[in-house]
C-alpha cells in the first residue's frame, strides 16, 4: 500500500508543477489554488509512504515520478523540446525508478 501511496504522492507532484506553470507566478487565483492543494497532497502522501519505504528510495522515486511526469507534459502541452537524447534521458529516469523499487521492500 505505501507503494500505492508513493506513486499518488508522485502524481501530485506532477500535477502541482503543473499548476506552477498555469498559475504565472500565482497571480491567477484558480490554478494557484490548485498548486497549493497538490503540494499538501503530495506531501501528505509521501508522508504516509515514509512509515514503510526507506527515506531515500521514496525520495528518489518521488522526484523521479515528478521529473518524468513534468517533462512529459512540457513537450506535450508547451512545445518543450522533443530531441531523442531527452526522451532517452527521461527513459534512464525511469530505468532508475524501476531499479529502486525492484531492490527495495
Amino acid at each position: 500500500m505505501a507503494w500505492i501511496f508513493l506513486f499518488a504522492a508522485g502524481l501530485f507532484e506532477i500535477l502541482w508543477a503543473l499548476g506552477l506553470k498555469l498559475s504565472e507566478g500565482f497571480t491567477r487565483p484558480i490554478p494557484a489554488i490548485g498548486t497549493i492543494a497538490a503540494i499538501a497532497l503530495s506531501m501528505g502522501f509521501m508522508a504516509v509512504s515514509l512509515k514503510t519505504i526507506p527515506m531515500g528510495t521514496a525520495y528518489a522515486v518521488w522526484t523521479g515520478i515528478g521529473a518524468v511526469g513534468t517533462a512529459l507534459l512540457g513537450m506535450i502541452l508547451f512545445g518543450e523540446p522533443r530531441a531523442a537524447l531527452r526522451i532517452f534521458c527521461i527513459a534512464l529516469i525511469i530505468a532508475g525508478i524501476a531499479g529502486l523499487k525492484l531492490t527495495s521492500n
